[in-house]
């Protein structure tokens, strides 16, 4: 699974979301013809992101050229089930990234349309957003 070889803190705080904020980076296609679009927002971990690059790879049977837009950064900690309160914070149970609107997850290139178009929508069902296909 993805995650970063050395980190500045071990554990991350959770921040705040702002409720109506939309993506302003990576939102345009930058390397391939066809490209997978959030449009809401959730926390995408790197299990997640590893099924969505296995299904992409399966169906188009690593055929033309992929890119994973995003990188799970964002340690997510997590304490045992039934423990009481105090104690301190959990342990990092993985690491996620906060996805918003309009961010570009993946990107293929070099594939025919419907291949691509397919093989975009099946990766769409293993992320935790709602998605959409965009094209060049």
């Amino acid at each position: 699974m993805l995650a970063p070889k050395r980190t500045k803190h071990r554990k991350g705080q959770k921040g705040r979301s702002k409720k109506r904020s939309v993506e302003t980076r990576g939102t345009q296609l930058h390397f391939g013809s066809y490209g997978l679009q959030a449009m809401s927002m959730a926390y995408v971990d790197s299990k997640q992101l590893e099924a969505g690059r296995k299904a992409i790879t399966h169906l188009t049977k690593r055929g033309g050229k992929m890119w994973i837009r995003i990188f799970p950064d964002k340690p997510i900690s997590q304490r045992p089930p039934e423990l009481t309160m105090g104690g301190g914070k959990g342990a990092v149970d993985h690491y996620a990234f906060p996805v918003k609107p309009g961010r570009v997850l993946y990107e293929v290139d070099g594939l025919p349309e419907k291949v691509a178009m397919d093989a975009l929508r099946r990766a769409a069902f293993k992320m935790p957003v709602k998605c959409r296909i965009i094209k060049k």
